[in-house]
């Protein structure tokens, strides 16, 4: 009799072993299996109970949840010729027939087609979206544009100033970490890869006349947050003095119940703490019992965080009016977050559709021997396929909302995710998530958008990811301080070599900048936090000084952004750090008070970019390799 535990888990996703980037095997134990199933919604603590699951999903039928056609094409899904079918478009139109025949060629976008009592979702999407042009952009993080003698939080206006600028010297496109909703009631909670919400907006970027709470290097943004908030109330009441209500009302009429949801919970959040974990228990999900009752007394600051959305929003898509309106080939480069924290907004409204008690993250490695948890929670895939992706598809739609080029970080987990426990003493495995499907939702969102793609392949990448995104049309991503060892012969790949279907970099925001690299500050931030010894330190710095002399050789007298201009990739970023020879990265994996993650200053103010000579020494560069922005 086979195992239902093992039956159950190959049900549900949970990979049966997996090889990390070490070579070495490990195999999912009955104990992690239990944990993830559990965490999926699964109770699979005995064999009855484990059997039982394993039957009720059997019972569900062998009908596709989902299928992948090409839009505007005449090809059918697979369906009984014998029996009646319905289909609801998803512009809401309904139809009917029986068998092929009577089939409809279907236009982009998700449909549910349903057959003796079967429901499969069908994902009708380009085949492939276009190459976009050689081209080249900045990125720069959008919290310190300022400087430390301006002080506060870089925001909206100074976004739109900072990309205008550099439009002006070329670039055809001006990236930034993402913006998505935070928690504004806990301010320590600032690092934009953490979220509440993703299909909303950070607040605390929102334009003010207020002035700084904190200068210096440094972000304070524990005053910044209650500077920022102090004077959003104000602004919110002069808004309602002066009644003037009729954008604010049609945006809300526009945004439906999805905006009153989000808005409801920041009004939650500012009563009973930033996680809902810790709110009563009436209030711990969007549908709880209490919830609605407690939106009579919050009507009015519920109406406030839905305005500062409108606000937020109009400041947002006036920046990508203005860059097109410039003639910004791509405008905004926006970054989309893998997850979603597990107790914010977006698992408060929908929590049937991510784990409860697992979390993302990666299996261990040399620099993480008890492997990673990332604190962010997973889409449960067999939720996902059920809803049509109908989440995944708003959030991509919000980000091309505002911005033609789109970054997903680790876009590994389309293909598969490695789940951690929660439990010190169970290790995580891999869950495997729709990959065709995902990337069918994405070639629809973006084409629908005129919007070019990019994925963020790097790690330990699935075999069969890079051709499927390559298929697709999504781009990779290549970070020439990672480009090293090719085909063993120990040197950096040349230039000519990189895949013209690729995003380059010299590298991330997680990673040194070009100085820092050159110096070995990465290096000396980890011995100096105790994470590596005085040997090991020895040895990275050789290995270092060994790296910059292999690049070096292959350099011309134009240096690293010469060497970024030459390179095959379509697209290139510059980094506003490497331009003004920053030298601290913006974040340093595996800390989190220990070093200024997300809170560095940049070094010179948004009105001085076009006379500074980097930047226009570099803007030459790239502009002379035909990377020069054209709409």
């Amino acid at each position: 009799m086979s195992d239902p535990l093992a039956g159950l888990a190959k049900r549900a996703g949970i990979l049966p072993d997996y090889v990390d980037v070490t070579g070495e095997h490990h195999v999912t134990s009955a104990e992690t299996q239990i944990a993830l199933l559990a965490a999926m919604g699964f109770d699979a603590a005995t064999p009855g109970a484990a059997r039982r699951c394993r039957d009720e999903l059997q019972a569900s039928g062998d009908a596709p949840r989902w299928q992948v056609l090409t839009a505007g094409s005449a090809v059918t899904p697979t369906l009984d010729e014998t029996a009646p079918w319905q289909l609801c478009l998803e512009d809401g139109g309904c139809l009917e027939g029986r068998g092929s025949a009577d089939f409809p060629v279907l236009p982009i976008g998700r449909h549910l087609l349903t057959q003796d009592g079967a429901r499969t979702w069908l994902l009708a999407a380009p085949g492939r979206l276009p190459d976009p042009p050689r081209a080249w952009g900045v990125t720069a993080p959008l919290a310190g544009l300022r400087t430390a003698r301006q002080g506060g939080v870089g925001d909206y206006t100074d976004l739109a100033r900072a990309a205008l600028a550099t439009a002006q010297a070329g670039a055809a496109f001006f990236g930034i970490n993402p913006v998505h909703a935070g928690f504004p009631s806990d301010p320590k909670a600032f690092s934009p890869y953490t979220p509440s919400h993703r299909q909303w907006l950070n607040t605390l970027h929102i334009a003010t006349d207020a002035a700084p709470a904190s200068r210096g290097a440094l972000i304070d943004y524990a005053a910044e947050t209650r500077r920022q908030f102090a004077a959003l109330r104000a602004d919110y009441a002069a808004f309602q003095d002066a009644g003037a209500f009729d954008a604010f009302e049609t945006y809300r009429a526009a945004m439906g119940d999805a905006l009153q949801r989000f808005a409801t919970h920041q009004a939650l959040s500012g009563e009973h703490g930033p996680y809902w974990n810790d709110w009563p228990k009436g209030l711990r999900r969007a549908d709880a019992p209490d919830v609605a009752q407690a939106t009579v007394a919050l009507a009015d600051d519920i109406r406030f965080h839905a305005w500062a959305q409108w606000r937020a929003e109009t400041q947002l898509a006036r920046v990508a009016d203005d860059l097109n309106a410039a003639g910004m080939r791509f405008g905004l480069y926006l970054d989309l977050a893998v997850g979603t924290h597990p107790h914010g907004a977006e698992t408060w409204e929908n929590p049937g559709l991510f784990a409860q008690g697992a979390a993302l993250g990666a299996p261990p490695d040399a620099f993480a021997p008890d492997g990673q948890n990332w604190n962010l929670a997973p889409m449960v895939p067999h939720v996902l396929a059920d809803e049509g992706f109908a989440t995944l598809a708003a959030i991509l739609r919000r980000q091309f909302q505002f911005a033609r080029l789109l970054r997903i970080d680790h876009i590994l987990g389309f293909e598969r995710a490695f789940w951690a426990t929660g439990d010190a003493g169970v290790p995580g495995a891999y869950v495997k998530m729709p990959l065709d499907a995902m990337l069918a939702v994405t070639r629809i969102e973006a084409a629908r958008a005129g919007a070019t793609v990019i994925g963020e392949d790097l790690g330990n990448i699935p075999a069969g990811l890079q051709s499927a995104l390559k298929s697709s049309g999504l781009l990779g991503c290549r970070v020439v301080a990672f480009e090293q060892d090719v085909a063993g012969g120990n040197g950096f790949r040349p230039a000519t070599q990189y895949d013209p279907q690729t995003l380059a970099s010299f590298s991330t925001h997680d990673l040194p900048t070009w100085r820092g690299w050159r110096k070995g500050a990465d290096i000396a931030a980890h011995s100096r936090l105790g994470h590596i010894d005085t040997p090991q330190r020895a040895r990275a710095l050789a290995t270092r000084k060994a790296e910059t002399a292999a690049f070096d050789a292959l350099t011309d007298t134009r240096g690293m952004h010469g060497f970024l201009a030459d390179c095959g990739s379509g697209l290139v970023a510059v980094q506003i750090e490497n331009v003004l020879d920053v030298e601290d990265q913006p974040n340093l994996p595996g800390t989190i008070d220990e070093y200024p993650n997300w809170r560095q200053r940049l070094p010179v103010a948004i009105a001085d970019y076009l006379s500074d000579d980097r930047l226009m020494h570099i803007a030459s560069i790239m502009n002379s390799q035909e990377r020069r922005n054209r709409p």
